[in-house]
């Protein structure tokens, strides 16, 4: 890294840290996720300044969150999954099927093929959904543009919604209170983590979100078993957030979003219709099962793990049952999708 690299690095780093101390300050829902995120993504476009954030540190950041993620399993987390399984999975088949339809329409009166159209709006990992649209002849680029759009407006509206209607109920803390609630030093004890830090490394490449979904694997396989796992300190909880929020702003650039054009406001309305249905699905999986509303409709919210997770963390959810119930939306849309895309 030469020094013309270093001093955006630092600059990168100041954004991501203003952006954070001031969405805290603001009480705004994911304030080291989001803040980050806006301050640098704003900075690129009105600076015209690329930010410096080495691909290493963002990695770095989505396996800590996955093993913070995976101390929340416990051999009763998975007895109580059981019962969900079956009417979460019917959900998660309504919410694709309605997002499937959705974005098929409306390419009767827009100049996007059908395929473009279902992966731009479809509730899955950004990532893995351009990959999927480029296996199909999509045009990938729209995708990106239109999964970028989704990603926004999920994560602006749906941490503030649930944090809004949950403030003022008993259970309501913020992630970083969780961790400096129940943070204990550990000792040698850390020297566990190298086992989810090698799994991530491992699979990241291999399965969707491997970087989060290997560390909380193995941390969740040793926290059920004999292991004694620490917690994570405050400070490496939020910078890891941190971390991940300046990845993404990074990502994100007003060219980008000027490509879509015409066309950007037609995917903010059908995701702000999905955000809609999910609410009432979660609301119906509560009210038919023994999940707590928070827990329910986190689940079924078409956002990212990370951020879902987090949120439920916040408002008292169970951020252990978020992650299984998130994941498995995940790969039955990754499993499910493109042949069915093939075949239509």
């Amino acid at each position: 890294m030469n020094t013309t690299e270093f001093k955006k690095f630092l600059e990168t780093i100041l954004l991501g840290l203003a952006g954070g101390y001031v969405f805290s300050l603001a009480n705004l829902p994911l304030p080291w996720v989001l803040g980050p995120l806006t301050f640098v993504m704003l900075w690129q476009g009105f600076s015209k300044r690329k930010a410096n954030w080495p691909n290493p540190i963002k990695q770095s950041g989505l396996i800590i969150l996955g093993i913070y993620f995976g101390l929340y399993f416990t051999a009763e987390t998975f007895l109580t999954i059981g019962p969900y399984f079956l009417p979460f999975l019917l959900v998660t088949t309504l919410i694709i099927s309605v997002s499937v339809i959705v974005s098929t329409l409306v390419t009767k009166w827009i100049e996007v093929d059908q395929v473009t159209s279902v992966f731009g709006s479809i509730p899955g990992g950004l990532t893995e959904m351009v990959i999927a649209s480029e296996s199909l002849n999509a045009k990938s680029s729209l995708v990106i543009i239109f999964q970028t759009v989704r990603l926004l407006t999920v994560l602006f509206i749906v941490p503030a919604v649930i944090v809004f209607y949950f403030t003022g109920q008993e259970q309501v803390t913020g992630a970083s209170e969780v961790v400096a609630d129940t943070f204990t030093w550990g000792g040698w004890n850390y020297l566990w983590f190298i086992l989810p830090v090698i799994m991530g490394i491992l699979v990241q490449n291999k399965i969707p979100a491997g970087i989060v979904i290997g560390p909380l694997a193995i941390t969740a396989l040793m926290n059920i078993g004999l292991v004694s796992l620490p917690s994570i300190p405050e400070f490496v909880l939020l910078a890891a957030q941190m971390a991940v929020g300046i990845s993404l702003g990074k990502s994100i650039s007003f060219t980008d979003l000027k490509l879509g054009g015409k066309y950007c406001y037609v995917y903010f309305g059908i995701t702000i219709f999905l955000i809609i249905t999910s609410f009432g699905l979660g609301a119906s999986l509560a009210y038919f099962t023994s999940l707590d509303l928070a827990t329910a409709v986190l689940s079924v919210a078409p956002g990212g793990i990370i951020e879902m997770v987090l949120t439920a963390a916040y408002v008292g959810g169970d951020p252990a049952i978020v992650s299984a119930l998130q994941l498995t939306r995940i790969l039955v849309i990754i499993v499910c999708v493109p042949p069915f895309e093939v075949v239509f």
